[in-house]
């Protein structure tokens, strides 16, 4: 079964024809870095333009580097939410319109369920049940993937999501934009020992994270640094921030792993392409004994690819929207039915 996507979450446009949740047999990504680099992150509504600008030109490339036309799709699929409101409006209301068009099945996907299919491309023998570490800009979450389907958070972030530190703290050492990369270039340089950052712990939930505290007190170290005249050493900087954060996800994912007896370990979200995250994964999971799938860098940003992956598997649940599908800026990754789409 051959599904057309559509992803529009956030700044990046992008279409893709994937084979049976598994095969891609084509992907195309615009992404909007280089015009939001200017104002140091994403301004929804510049994203909002640029999708409108570029939907139809991707779809299009998409279908025809597949080599197909639209009538050679079985189910079209689209990013449905979370995410920016506008831009994943444009997005939704594309497929839509192209799915009465073509009289194919529409498929809502929630993107964070994206993320985890992603693994399903990345290896193809991966099936559940298996823990998934997200690590994203916008979320940190530890999720039991109890079926294709049926999914189960048991950990999350307070706070702000681990990619929104890397970001920010990124942004108060003067770092470009996305942040997040340029702090793992320089933290290659860094001693990770000169400098100490506060270890997040929340009491009573062993599997919950926060990241406001670690944020902040890099903020501090810069401010106080600054006012005092003193300079600091930015790689240990980033390289004693990038430990505290990638510690603080990998000891979750083992202590989850512990706790629920889980064998086989995945990992997925814009933060796992960081060196030291997935580097640690692999030396502990291997330490340990257990499977660990790490997505190709190609499949850890936003993509198209990722949400036709999952889309086939819920258009195998039966997850078929009708005319009132709409656009949801939040939603939890436990839920994924067309009506939950529909508020």
């Amino acid at each position: 079964m051959r599904i057309l996507a559509i992803e529009s979450s956030c700044d990046e446009t992008a279409a893709a024809v994937v084979e049976d949740g598994r095969k891609v047999i084509s992907s195309v990504v615009h992404s909007q870095i280089a015009e939001h680099r200017i104002y140091g992150g994403v301004v929804p509504e510049i994203a909002s333009r640029r999708h409108v600008e570029k939907i139809d030109e991707v779809v299009s490339r998409a279908l025809s580097d597949a080599e197909m036309t639209i009538n050679e799709v079985d189910a079209i699929a689209v990013t449905a939410g979370p995410g920016l409101i506008g831009a994943l409006l444009v997005g939704v209301n594309f497929a839509k319109g192209l799915a009465l068009a073509s009289g194919k099945s529409l498929i809502p996907v929630h993107h964070i369920r994206g993320h985890i299919a992603a693994n399903y491309i990345a290896s193809p023998e991966l099936e559940p049940p298996f823990l998934c570490l997200v690590a994203s800009g916008g979320h940190s979450l530890i999720v039991d993937v109890k079926s294709y389907t049926e999914l189960k958070v048991l950990g999350r972030s307070r706070d702000d999501a681990a990619g929104e530190a890397f970001d920010k703290a990124a942004r108060s050492m003067g770092l470009g934009y996305p942040g997040g990369v340029e702090l793992d270039k320089l933290a290659r340089q860094g001693d990770e020992t000169k400098y100490k950052f506060p270890k997040p712990h929340v009491d009573g939930a062993p599997l919950d994270m926060s990241f406001s505290g670690i944020k902040t007190s890099v903020v501090n170290l810069i401010h106080n640094a600054s006012q005092k005249g003193e300079q600091l050493d930015i790689p240990s900087v980033c390289a004693g921030f990038e430990k505290t954060v990638c510690d603080a996800l990998t000891s979750r994912l083992f202590e989850a792993a512990e706790m629920t007896g889980a064998k086989t370990l995945s990992v997925a979200g814009g933060v796992s392409a960081n060196t030291r995250l997935r580097a640690t994964l692999e030396s502990e999971a291997k330490k340990r004994g257990l499977k660990l799938s790490l997505p190709p860098l190609w499949l850890t940003g936003d993509n198209a690819a990722m949400i036709a992956a999952q889309g086939y598997f819920e258009y195998l649940a039966g997850h078929i929207a009708k005319s009132d599908l709409n656009a949801v800026a939040t939603l939890s990754v436990e839920k994924g039915a067309p009506e939950d789409f529909c508020v």
